[in-house]
């Protein structure tokens, strides 16, 4: 799972890092609702996961800590595309 977790967030920041490097502030706002769906959806997937004994408390809390650290580096390549350009 974590596999696929990680491609999926790799294709998403290279999507948005290619078509957002000239956009303004609510492309950059549209963003970063879309890393936070990605976010939220891969949290229901773990507790979900946790819940179904699928993986330990700690796998769960490692995998969150994996998730929070992924948002945070795509929010800031986001920001950087957007504001990087001079913008």
């Amino acid at each position: 799972m974590k596999v696929t977790f990680k491609s999926a967030a790799i294709a998403s920041v290279a999507a948005l890092g290619l078509g957002l490097a000239a956009c303004d502030s609510p492309a950059e706002n549209a963003a970063e609702d879309e890393i936070e769906a990605m976010e939220e959806e891969r949290d229901e997937t773990i507790d979900a996961m946790e819940d179904s004994g699928q993986i330990t408390d700690e796998t769960a809390d490692a995998m969150d800590d994996q998730t929070d650290a992924m948002e945070e580096s795509m929010e800031a390549q986001v920001e950087e595309a957007t504001d990087g350009d001079g913008m």
